[in-house]
């Protein structure tokens, strides 16, 4: 079933041409993942796609499917300031809403008792109870436990998480989704991917996350040079296919370039007045050049070797580190002596204390106990979440000059400050663009270049993903992998953790801190197997109670219903989550059939999740 289909479409601001006579169509229950440059028009694609901005050219046809229903997640989304965080994510359009709002403010105010008994009648009349666990799960899930704050009193990232919980509760038939896994913690991230793997589920998305990509996407389009390229697979196997097809146009390009030298030799040989043939064949001949140099395709690689300023043997020193605002404790008696050519990765939930650690290593923040001892030569780079203000009436290239002309490079050798921005996918022209005119990723981009122009030798980066594409991010990943320095990293990247660091911060709460000797990939492993245990031994230990019907210390009677009633409930899915698996090693299994079952199956885990996160809720208050 065809959901949307982009014929010829064109899009244009002023002179720039983002994209031309591009043609898409996507069906349903494909997962399609985008990929470009920013600055390039992949936000402006999404909003045409979602209907959001009109389309440009002769002949363009946008066609989506009128019954079904789109989820847009902006990357800045708008919310009324005065609203509560649980009627910005709730659609009054839902009957059921109506009783689960009433029944929440009435948890919030357990004196008013006549309330409450009437909201939790309500939500029994209504069968409003799966419902109402699946709007707390979703929101607890992404850290948004006050329902009363307003909006306007959250930041900009607890806005985009409201917006996506909002989305995930809607349900809609097409997700278009903006940078998803912004502002989310590694947790909420891998509880997203899993979400979005169901089969039902219908997504066209952009992400800098590239296992996010990897594990959730069947396909991947590449918007270059105005043009759509479509590639079949994962994330990994868009890698395969683009190298293969871009050695085949370095080897046509090879071929044609030696067609052309032999073809420019005779131009420069013709006599002065030209024949009306020989004219045409020069004109032929500069068509040709033109095309073919645009054919050549060259990756800009760091292999730079950037000469490393020199850095003593003590570096930095943390003794007895504590810190708490007012009842939270963000620090906690933390001790650690930084070694030459470290990797630290930082983890921990948002909100952990990771960024004012960064502060109070770099002294910018006073510690409230222990001291911080910073080398005599630590030359500090901190590329900080929040950015920096750079004056808008200033080209590109001079924003890089005003710190330094020139970045020394081993033997002698330099690099001058339009060399790095070509490296870093700031071309000749867009160098003398105005830094009022680049998009948010290419200020970011142009943020960490001021921060690398410096040559620090000690280099701290604090979510420096966000906002950047994937091709600048492995641009950077290249460039970090040489860099002789210490290096310091908080990200939510699982994929350029992975590559960078060797070892781990892990934020673990109330001011703990615990050094994790291996990469994050072996550390969530390690919790993987953690957390199985922990599921199996809450099982197996069960309180009686709550399967015989005896009274249950600290629950209502509609309380000691509903998880009885889960219970049943929770064994029959179970039961049926058997049948599915079983069914699906059957020899005379059909391909509609397995595509209902895989349906169902999805749709029968999430459903289950969501009981299983409701009893145990009840369990720990028996």
């Amino acid at each position: 079933m065809n959901f949307l289909t982009l014929e010829n479409v064109t899009k244009s601001y002023g002179e720039k041409v983002l994209f031309q006579n591009i043609s898409l169509h996507i069906d349903k229950g494909q997962k399609i993942g985008l990929i470009a440059k920013n600055g390039t028009g992949k936000t402006t694609l999404m909003r045409v796609i979602a209907g959001k901005e009109g389309s440009e050219g002769e002949g363009a046809k946008i066609t989506l499917r009128k019954d079904i229903r789109i989820g847009w997640l902006d990357q800045e989304p708008n919310f009324p300031p005065g609203m509560d965080v649980l009627s910005a994510v709730l659609d009054p359009a839902n009957p059921l809403v109506r009783v689960v709002q009433r029944y929440e403010k009435a948890l919030l105010h357990p004196e008013n008792a006549d309330e409450l008994n009437e909201a939790i009648a309500d939500m029994d009349e209504q069968n409003a109870w799966t419902f109402e666990a699946k709007v707390k799960e979703t929101l607890f899930r992404f850290r948004m436990e006050d329902f009363e704050l307003k909006v306007g009193n959250l930041s900009g990232g607890q806005q985009k998480r409201l917006a996506l919980v909002k989305i995930l509760l809607d349900e809609p038939d097409f997700l278009i989704l903006d940078e998803p896994t912004n502002h989310l913690d590694i947790e909420m991230i891998e509880w997203l991917e899993e979400y979005l793997q169901q089969p039902g589920i219908t997504l066209f998305m952009v992400t800098h996350d590239r296992y996010f990509l990897e594990n959730v996407c069947d396909s991947i389009i590449e918007l270059e040079g105005g043009q759509l390229r479509r590639y079949s697979g994962s994330y990994a196997d868009y890698l395969e296919k683009k190298a293969l097809r871009e050695e085949n146009e370095a080897t046509t390009y090879e071929r044609q370039s030696k067609l052309l030298s032999r073809e420019l030799d005779w131009v420069r040989r013709s006599p002065q007045a030209r024949t009306t043939k020989a004219k045409a064949r020069v004109d032929a001949y500069f068509d040709r050049k033109e095309s073919n140099d645009a054919l050549k395709k060259r990756n800009d690689e760091m292999s730079i070797s950037i000469k490393e300023n020199w850095l003593g043997s003590k570096i930095l020193e943390c003794h007895n580190i504590s810190k708490t605002f007012g009842p939270k404790k963000v620090l906690d008696n933390f001790t650690y002596k930084f070694k030459r050519k470290e990797r630290v990765g930082i983890v921990g939930q948002n909100g952990s204390g990771k960024s004012t650690f960064l502060q109070i290593i770099t002294q910018v923040l006073p510690p409230d106990t222990g001291k911080v001892v910073v080398g005599d030569t630590v030359i500090f780079g901190h590329y900080r979440q929040e950015g920096i203000q750079m004056n808008e009436d200033k080209r590109v290239i001079d924003v890089i000059r005003d710190i330094a002309d020139y970045i020394p490079l081993e033997k002698g050798k330099e690099l001058s400050a339009a060399q790095l921005l070509e490296r870093f996918l700031f071309s000749r022209p867009q160098q003398q663009v105005y830094v009022s005119q680049l998009s948010g990723g290419e200020r970011r981009r142009l943020y960490l270049l001021t921060v690398i122009m410096k040559n620090p030798n000690f280099l701290i980066l604090d979510e420096p993903t966000n906002d950047l594409d994937v091709l600048t991010l492995q641009v950077l990943e290249d460039f970090l992998e040489d860099y002789p320095g210490c290096l310091v990293v908080v990200t939510h990247d699982r994929y350029f953790m992975d590559r960078l660091v060797e070892h781990l911060f892990i934020f673990e709460g109330d001011g703990k801190i615990k050094d994790f000797n291996g990469t994050y990939a072996e550390y969530r492993a390690l919790k993987r197997t953690e957390a199985a245990a922990i599921r199996e031994q809450a099982t197996a230990s069960r309180p009686a109670s709550a399967v015989d019907g005896e009274p249950s210390v600290g629950l209502t009677n509609t309380e000691r219903n509903e998880m009885k009633k889960l219970d049943k409930e929770i064994g029959a899915l179970e039961s049926r989550k058997k049948e599915i698996l079983e069914r699906f090693n059957a020899e005379d299994l059909g391909a509609d059939e397995a595509g209902k079952l895989s349906t169902e199956l999805g749709q029968l885990q999430e459903n289950l999740e969501m009981k299983e996160m409701r009893w145990l809720e009840l369990a720990e208050r028996v």
